[in-house]
């Protein structure tokens, strides 16, 4: 495999416990209608590409019996977090690049991605190395967030942080609701596009609940994600008046306590020929 040049991702990663409380706790969640839509089957060999914290790779292995599930990530902090928590034989962690993925040809029976797709900017090479490593009749599959139409917390801090900064944050909500693979048919066409058959698409819905304010802003605060790595590079003052402006957005002429707010993510899978 030709060593990859060019940066395979833009997701900031620093702490496995940042991840967690930024996105680890809804992949969790997701990864059930995800392993709903594109099957298991016992004594399979499954590949997370992106594993992040490893929530889809047990999902996996929790739904089987016997085989074996690796999981890839490009962030090592991530990997360590995934093998202090895993209790299974069954699998196995490693950093990896998903744009030039440490396996042989024809490794696996199924090839997954859970919200990864997006922030990778070589994506077509990336969903070339998936088919790859995936055997002949194997399922190649992904999700990502609908981030414009279907990604209320999200939305509440990017269009709040850009009214207040156009400038930055305006940009940063522009490149957040354009990343590949997001939008109506992205998916579809890419699967399609390197040449996999019986290309299906869905929508998957979880909820995210939050426990008051504090356990929403948390991750905003925290070293992980796009959004955090903006909020740290505000003076104080700022950052306080975004605090306030997001927190009445959340409160959203409430008092402070529980909110739920839907989430969205497209879903595609397809068959190696």
């Amino acid at each position: 495999m030709t060593p990859v040049t060019a940066s395979s991702s833009t997701f900031v990663a620093h702490r496995g416990d940042a991840y967690e409380q930024l996105m680890g706790r809804w992949s969790r969640q997701l990864a059930l209608p995800f392993l709903d839509f594109v099957g298991t089957a016992e004594g399979e060999r499954v590949l997370d590409v992106g594993c992040g914290t490893g929530h889809l790779a047990f999902a996996v292995a929790r739904r089987t019996g016997s085989g074996k599930v690796s999981g890839v990530d490009l962030a090592a902090p991530y990997i360590e977090h995934a093998k202090r928590h895993n209790q299974d034989p069954r699998i196995a962690f490693e950093v990896g690049d998903a744009c030039a993925l440490p396996f042989p040809d024809a490794s696996f029976d199924r090839v997954l991605s859970l919200l990864v797709l997006h922030f990778v900017p070589q994506v077509d090479r990336a969903i070339q190395e998936m088919c790859r490593v995936a055997q002949p009749g194997g399922v190649v599959a992904a999700a990502v967030w609908d981030v414009r139409g279907g990604f209320v917390a999200n939305r509440i801090f990017c269009d709040t942080a850009a009214v207040l900064d156009p400038e930055r944050a305006g940009a940063q909500r522009a490149r957040n609701y354009t990343r590949p693979m997001t939008r109506p048919g992205e998916l579809v066409a890419a699967w399609r596009r390197a040449g996999l058959e019986d290309v299906q698409e869905s929508t998957l819905a979880i909820r995210m609940a939050f426990g008051g304010f504090a356990d929403y802003w948390g991750p905003y605060e925290g070293s992980d994600g796009p959004h955090a790595e903006y909020v740290r590079s505000l003076e104080e003052a700022d950052r306080d008046r975004l605090r306030k402006a997001v927190e009445a957005a959340y409160l959203d002429g409430d008092e402070d306590g529980p909110r739920s707010y839907a989430a969205l993510a497209w879903a595609v899978k397809g068959r190696v020929r």
